[in-house]
């Protein structure tokens, strides 16, 4: 399945010179002093095509720091007269779009609490509605492809154009070392079925700490991202929010200097020979792996008819745990990661219950 979205290239908005695009600032605007400081630091070393700041923070619970509101936008209006970088914030209700578009806000992002919420999104499409502005949309809270799609489609419905998807990570009941589960495969999914649709790393919300930056950064440019979107402050440490996931303007330079932007292509005619013949090898395997696994499928038909014809139920938990363990262990020693096959053999599992139910349900209607 895809989606036809009328989708405006990203360099005809924003011109980065060809370099992925990188917005820049802190968490919040706390101060008109804070605000000056860290965006004029942040200019000085170059990086940034896009200054961001939060103005409205929603935060998980009352009593936090919930941004400045209307305050901070003289601040933000006052850094990009002077450094000529145009401004994002995040909007959430179209009272925030009327006040930032006000204060000459050049670009608003909808939050991942936002998206979630189709009804919300639908009330800032039409606040939006004749209003030629940049729209990115980070992905929801949850991992769901087709509700972050729906974003973009309601905006699109209400005749914006110029549209970008931000990947900052997905709330999960899994312990991981990053504060968001980069749960990668939705973002290229999302990719996959919207291909002209701009996609930008937040690695800030998906790491939480900036110890865990620079990997992150990293794996969205050999992932072939559009841009980034990183948080930045003149004392993280005194940050009133998110402390724990800003670097200063200077270390954050430091930082990009670091990484490797790689080529989508490469020109080079040996290179894509190589290529060609390990794709080839490739999709050879890949014909053998479907035969194999419908030679498994068909055993596992035959076992729903024993099943059936000796009334026994389908799903087996012992058995299931026995798969489940053995087959972990096999990964192991093969080398082969272990969630790679804990999710394969949870989707074959899933398929073999859905095999013996057609068998019992053929006999029952039969």
């Amino acid at each position: 399945m895809s989606a036809t979205l009328d989708i405006v290239p990203l360099q005809d908005w924003i011109n980065t010179n060809g370099k992925p695009l990188m917005i820049a600032g802190p968490c919040s605007a706390e101060t008109e002093e804070q605000v000056w400081e860290t965006v004029t630091q942040i200019a000085k070393e170059g990086y940034a095509h896009v200054i961001r700041a939060g103005v409205w923070k929603p935060r998980t619970r009352p009593g936090s720091f919930e941004g400045m509101g209307e305050a901070a936008l003289p601040w933000l209006q006052a850094v990009k007269k002077e450094t000529g970088l145009p401004v994002a914030v995040e909007v959430a209700t179209p009272e925030h779009i009327e006040l930032a578009l006000k204060y000459g806000v050049d670009i608003l992002w909808i939050g991942a609490r936002t998206t979630v919420n189709p009804f919300n999104v639908q009330e800032i499409a039409d606040a939006l509605k004749g209003v030629d502005v940049p729209v990115l949309v980070k992905n929801p809270v949850n991992p769901d492809v087709a509700l972050w799609i729906g974003a973009f489609e309601r905006l699109q419905n209400a005749g914006l154009k110029k549209l970008a998807a931000i990947h900052r990570g997905f709330s999960n009941m899994q312990e991981t070392k990053y504060r968001n589960s980069p749960m990668w495969q939705i973002a290229l999914e999302l990719k996959r079925q919207v291909p002209n649709l701009p996609l930008i790393g937040d690695p800030s919300h998906m790491a939480g700490k900036r110890a865990y930056l620079a990997e992150l950064t990293q794996r969205f440019l050999d992932l072939d991202y559009d841009g980034l979107i990183i948080e930045t402050h003149r004392d993280p440490d005194k940050a009133w929010s998110d402390a724990s996931q800003q670097l200063t303007p200077a270390a954050l330079g430091e930082m990009l200097r670091q990484l490797q932007v790689r080529e989508p292509d490469s020109a080079d005619t040996l290179y894509h020979s190589h290529m060609d013949e390990l794709r080839a090898k490739i999709d050879n395997i890949d014909r053998e792996l479907l035969e194999v696994l419908a030679a498994r499928m068909a055993i596992v038909e035959k076992m729903g008819e024993y099943k059936r014809d000796n009334s026994v139920t389908i799903f087996q938990i012992d058995r299931w745990k026995q798969v489940h363990a053995s087959r972990a262990e096999m990964a192991k020693k093969l080398g082969l990661y272990s969630d790679l096959v804990e999710d394969l053999y949870r989707l074959i599992h899933e398929a073999s219950i859905r095999k013996q139910t057609e068998v019992m349900n053929s006999v029952s209607q039969a």
